[in-house]
């Protein structure tokens, strides 16, 4: 293996894991963001569960990390595939950093896919992406955060029609009870989402360490789980207070009861994804279950002019990830190659 090989493989393993830490840190409100503001949890007990359980879920399963690896294109058939993954890498941080900066819930999972089309649309022209495989990634981003808010509003409908049927019409009462259960509800949002959003950065690795020519296959090696898994347990553990305050706050009014209809709700959805082997966004999941449950108890409270801001950036989030990538891998090209 050359010096340059090494230099290459350290700077796409130091990205990756950079893009876990600041997706940890950026997603933290995806799990802790409705315990906070219900006051289930304190802000320092809510991240550091999340941490934790962020990081068990992230080392338990490969396969939303097989499909980034081999989905979106063939990284043994490509020129310069670990150059690419540098610019796509450099990207997606780029974006991250840029939302969460502005505060802004957009989605990791859109800006590293983005990227990293952009990057071999670059690199090996459109022909060297596999339509099929990018097309069931973004239906199912597409899809998700749809089956989310149509689930968030029938849970909470079936919790609101069962409170009035038992006759609990005590709010603090209710609220006591349903803060238990936001607690378990959060605890296994915070599994589901390692379990999903650590793993594109394990999939990125292997992508760059396959198109180095450095590993075959698809499966995810012991230390790059360990790494990615860590990089987004301590991203987490720094929280994203920004984003938090966005999610908890400026979509609707959030109490434990739909709190936790929104936990569960987002729950279910990733880990149905995750099962199938297959990256959403757990930004857009959370949301559009906030959305959905608040529907159901104040839908007039619904804070639309914050949902279409957060539409807008679901939106241009792809496509501008794929011209800044593509900008990115040509002026690397154009300079160092």
């Amino acid at each position: 293996m050359t010096t340059s090989v090494i230099i290459t493989l350290i700077a796409i393993v130091f990205l990756a894991l950079a893009f876990d830490f600041i997706n940890g840190f950026h997603d933290t409100a995806n799990a802790v963001a409705t315990s906070i503001s219900t006051r289930a949890l304190s802000p320092r007990t809510a991240i550091i569960m999340a941490a934790i359980l962020n990081f068990v879920g992230a080392v338990l399963s490969t396969g939303v990390a097989k499909t980034i690896g081999s989905g979106i294109a063939e990284p043994n058939n490509l020129p310069h595939g670990e150059y690419m993954v540098i610019a796509a890498l450099l990207s997606a941080i780029f974006w991250n950093l840029l939302t969460w900066y502005y505060a802004i819930p957009s989605s990791s999972s859109h800006t590293l896919i983005g990227s990293l089309i952009g990057a071999v649309m670059a690199g090996a022209g459109i022909e060297a992406l596999k339509w099929g495989g990018i097309g069931k990634i973004v239906l199912i981003l597409i899809l998700s955060p749809i089956a989310a808010f149509i689930a968030g509003f029938l849970i909470m409908l079936l919790i609101k029609y069962i409170v009035i049927w038992t006759g609990n019409k005590s709010r603090s009462k209710l609220n006591r009870v349903f803060k238990f259960f936001q607690i378990i509800s959060a605890a296994l949002l915070s599994f589901s989402h390692g379990g999903n959003d650590a793993q594109k950065a394990m999939g990125i690795i292997v992508f760059g360490l396959v198109a180095a020519d450095v590993h075959t296959g698809t499966d995810v090696p012991l230390w790059v789980k360990i790494a990615a898994a860590t990089a987004m347990g301590l991203g987490t553990s720094i929280g994203g207070y920004k984003i938090i305050k966005t999610v908890s706050r400026n979509l609707t009014k959030i109490e434990p009861i739909n709190g936790f209809a929104s936990d569960l709700t987002s729950s279910i959805v990733i880990q149905s994804s995750t099962l199938m082997g297959m990256p959403l966004s757990t930004t857009h999941v959370i949301s559009s279950s906030i959305i959905g449950t608040g529907s159901v108890l104040r839908f007039h409270e619904v804070k639309w002019g914050t949902v279409t801001k957060m539409l807008i950036t679901w939106v241009i989030t792809i496509p501008i990830s794929v011209v800044l990538s593509y900008l990115i891998y040509t002026v690397m090209f154009k300079f160092f190659l």
